[in-house]
């Protein structure tokens, strides 16, 4: 599987970090304010930086999106024009390989040395014309005056204009190029996820994180009574998903802290810990709350411990609503004390690379490299949470990772390490989850293609490890 999903420009250059994370603010603030009059134009705008922004700056898309993002591309939108630039730059991160080799293929000798900012004005634009209800001319003036806005690409307005015009009248061509998926993954990624899963489930993976995932719940009480309510499905680990797209605090229950949004994956790890009432427990990186919530939902006393105080006051806000309560504490997992608990949650920092269906920066932003610094995170964790748990007490470890170092590799060798643990085998069915679900050592492995529907609204599911072991005693 080869992949040209490259910047349409290798030069690098001291700086160009600093530059990236600036976006394209153009000089004059007062070509900018007549350009926010224009309709359209001030999404397109933000979509561009922000797509910078991720890209080249590293930043989370999510955090783009944030209020206290630094910097904020989204001053002065309306509620329609950032969901509009949520669209565009989610669609665009989804499709970046594909986008990229077509205007590839387009620009044949590449953008010019001096415009090379001209990149993200043009995947804004081509997410919209391969991919999104836009109307074409739409998308290709609007690309053009975002370029005319920014002195250094201005005089490219026209080579601007004439790439996208062809996109359009190549758009079957693109189209079919798509199809084959050759471009949907970084190479790297998709050669990993070949060695470790075999060809055919790597190329069900990424084609899966090409589809807009469905929105899953957690629910306090009667999963069936909600499904028929917020018109979902129970799926078959007891997870409610949804077919509507409707904003999540209109609906039903929501206000009366009912339920929590939470992925059918993400929600598995907490069950697997099996919280007993009164219990002392430990959820180990634990914002924004979801894992917190079931525990605490389970009656047991929780710890909710993060590093991020800021993240902590989303959990906080989270438990409020849903009229749940756990102890919280801002500290470094890796460094924590505290009295033995009964049981202990590890959701810990991981490349992710199981949730790029709902996080499609993930698959632009994680290096390599990553990998193996994450894993040495994870170690550490392990091996402090092992210090924590009483005789008898459990620890469940988890990872919404695709890669076996941050999984199954992570827990073996954890193993080796303690000899005063042990496996404790994961049974399906006393577990109520489908027995694909559970590997052949007793561990919880899920990838993005599990939960087949034939409607791709209601398909699918997080790539998720998770392994529970027991303290001898």
């Amino acid at each position: 599987m080869t992949n040209d999903s490259k910047p349409l420009s290798n030069r690098s250059k001291p700086g160009a970090r600093t530059a990236s994370r600036q976006g394209f603010v153009p000089a004059e603030a007062a070509r900018m304010a007549e350009a926010m009059k224009v309709p359209g134009l001030p999404a397109r705008l933000a979509a561009a930086h922000i797509l910078a922004d991720v890209v080249q700056g590293g930043h989370r898309l999510d955090e783009c999106f944030s209020p206290l993002a630094v910097p904020t591309r989204l001053t002065g939108l309306d509620a329609r024009d950032i969901a509009l630039t949520r669209s565009i730059t989610t669609v665009a991160l989804r499709r970046l390989g594909l986008i990229r080799r077509a205007l590839a293929i387009l620009l044949d000798k590449g953008l010019p040395r001096q415009a090379v900012r001209l990149e993200w004005p043009l995947i804004a634009a081509a997410a919209q014309i391969l991919f999104l209800d836009a109307a074409d001319h739409a998308a290709v003036d609007l690309a053009v005056r975002a370029v005319r806005l920014e002195p250094k690409s201005a005089g490219f307005a026209g080579l601007v204009n004439a790439v996208l015009r062809n996109l359009t009248r190549q758009r079957e061509e693109f189209l079919a190029l798509a199809e084959s998926g050759e471009f949907d993954a970084p190479p790297w990624l998709a050669q990993r996820w070949r060695k470790t899963y075999g060809d055919a489930a790597a190329k069900e993976i990424i084609a899966m994180q090409m589809l807009e995932p469905p929105l899953d719940l957690t629910v306090k009480s009667d999963p069936a009574d909600w499904a028929r309510r917020l018109d979902g499905v129970v799926l078959p680990t007891g997870s409610v998903r949804l077919s509507s797209r409707l904003p999540i605090a209109e609906l039903d229950g929501y206000a009366e802290g009912e339920w929590w949004v939470q992925d059918a994956g993400a929600a598995l790890p907490a069950r697997l810990l099996r919280a007993r009432p009164d219990e002392r427990i430990l959820d180990m990186c634990a914002a924004p709350g979801g894992k917190t919530a079931q525990l605490a939902l389970a009656g047991a006393n929780v710890t909710a411990l993060d590093r991020s105080a800021e993240r902590l006051k989303l959990l906080a806000a989270n438990l409020g609503r849903l009229q749940l309560r756990a102890d919280i504490a801002v500290a470094d997992a890796t460094s924590f004390s505290a009295p033995p608990f009964d049981a202990i949650l590890i959701d810990a920092p991981c490349s992710a690379t199981g949730t790029i269906r709902r996080h499609p920066d993930v698959a632009w932003t994680k290096k390599p490299g990553d990998v193996e610094t994450l894993a040495l995170l994870q170690t550490k964790m392990l091996d402090r949470a092992a210090t924590l748990t009483r005789p008898s007490g459990r620890v469940v470890y988890c990872t919404c990772s695709l890669e076996p170092e941050e999984g199954e590799a992570q827990i073996a060798a954890f193993l080796r390490r303690n000899p005063d643990f042990r496996r404790d085998p994961i049974d399906p069915a006393d577990e109520a989850i489908p027995e694909n679900f559970v590997n052949a050592d007793g561990d919880l492995r899920t990838t993005p293609q599990m939960l087949p529907n034939p409607d791709p609204r209601l398909a699918g599911v997080d790539g998720f490890f998770a392994a529970r072991v027991v303290r001898r005693g």
